[in-house]
């Protein structure tokens, strides 16, 4: 019977650690933006071209391996 009186007692506490743990972070706004991240991955990202070091897009071409060597 200890032990049950144990185990709620353990039950109790971290449900209310976990219910200040939420109050703390829903003051500081943390659950205040919650449609964005939702709706974000629908919008397509720019697309960022690389460029050469060199500047050189035919390089690339040629290029294919190391062991294509004329």
């Amino acid at each position: 019977m200890d032990i049950l009186y144990l185990m709620i007692l353990c039950s109790v506490s971290l449900a209310a650690i976990f219910l200040v743990v939420f109050i703390v972070y829903a003051r500081k706004g943390q659950f205040e933006d919650d449609e964005s991240p939702a709706v974000r991955i629908l919008f397509d990202d720019e697309k960022v071209e690389e460029k050469d070091e060199t500047g050189n897009k035919n390089k690339d071409e040629k290029e294919i391996g190391e062991n294509n060597k004329n």
